[in-house]
């Protein structure tokens, strides 16, 4: 089997006094990975390309489908060496054991052609709608908005173990936060708090302590947000879902600098008073 990249190179924008200036970025892959049990699909799961066999060997003991390697009959790519679709074969003794586990089955995507990050994306795209156009960030602000989400973590200063995620209206003004030990639990906690109070209609901004990754993009989207900002890069397939839906993706990087991975409209630069440079 031909091995895979477990990085890819997009485009991107680094910002100077001049204005914005193209530049290469390299960023870490995301691919699903389809885990089928004796033949049914059991999870999709988002990774970096590689180690699938070992991968689907660690989630099933995870999941209580396996105690030992004793318990597998065989594990393989499918028929069509799909590198995607992982299958796993149980001895009949240890499928005896765990019906109800075998019941708790994750969500599942998967198109007839196999499943690939593409193919992910364009099924998302049907059932999201692209967002709107009318935000400009200038790019000293950005900085600003970073700032903030770290003066409101509260956990994470003395456990040094939580994720954050603040949404800000178009004047920049904080419209609510969440921390969590989990990236996408503290998303959820941020969306629902600004939805529940009425706000999430005016929010157009978020602010992420983590990278940023399909999922999160995936659920941003939903809510109508224009712009994220991570703390890391994104990953490749979080650009591709962001680029089409007309989305903009930046991050600090080292040296004080500002990458912007799409959607660069939204970024002012008339007023930049730092040079800003891409690492």
């Amino acid at each position: 089997m031909k091995r895979r990249k477990n990085t890819k190179t997009h485009e991107a924008f680094r910002c100077t006094n001049c204005g914005l200036e193209r530049e290469s970025l390299e960023l870490i892959a995301e691919e699903p990975l389809l885990i089928r049990v004796d033949d049914k699909p059991y999870a999709t799961v988002m990774r970096t390309p590689g180690d699938e066999l070992f991968h689907a060997v660690g989630f099933c003991l995870g999941e209580g489908i396996i105690d030992s390697r004793d318990d597998l009959g065989n594990i393989g790519y499918d028929e069509y060496s799909d590198p995607n679709v992982i299958d796993v074969w149980l001895q009949p003794e240890r499928r005896e054991r765990i019906p109800d586990v075998l019941r708790r089955r994750s969500f599942v995507s998967q198109s007839s052609c196999g499943i690939c990050g593409k193919q992910l994306v364009e099924d998302l795209y049907q059932k999201l709608s692209p967002v709107e156009n009318s935000l400009e960030v200038e790019v000293n602000r950005i900085f600003d908005c970073i700032n903030m989400l770290a003066q409101n973590q509260k956990y994470y200063q003395s456990t040094r173990g939580s994720h954050a995620a603040l949404l800000l209206d178009d004047q920049l003004r904080a419209i609510a936060f969440a921390e969590d030990i989990g990236r996408h639990n503290a998303l959820d906690k941020v969306i629902g708090r600004a939805l529940m109070t009425g706000k999430l209609s005016i929010a157009k901004i978020l602010v992420l302590s983590s990278r940023n990754s399909q999922e999160l993009v995936q659920k941003a989207a939903r809510a109508k947000i224009q712009m994220v900002i991570s703390y890391s890069r994104p990953t490749d397939l979080a650009v591709e879902l962001a680029k089409v839906l007309n989305m903009t993706l930046v991050f600090p990087t080292d040296g004080s600098g500002l990458a912007i991975v799409c959607g660069e409209s939204r970024i002012g630069t008339a007023n930049a008073k730092v040079a800003y440079h891409f690492m």
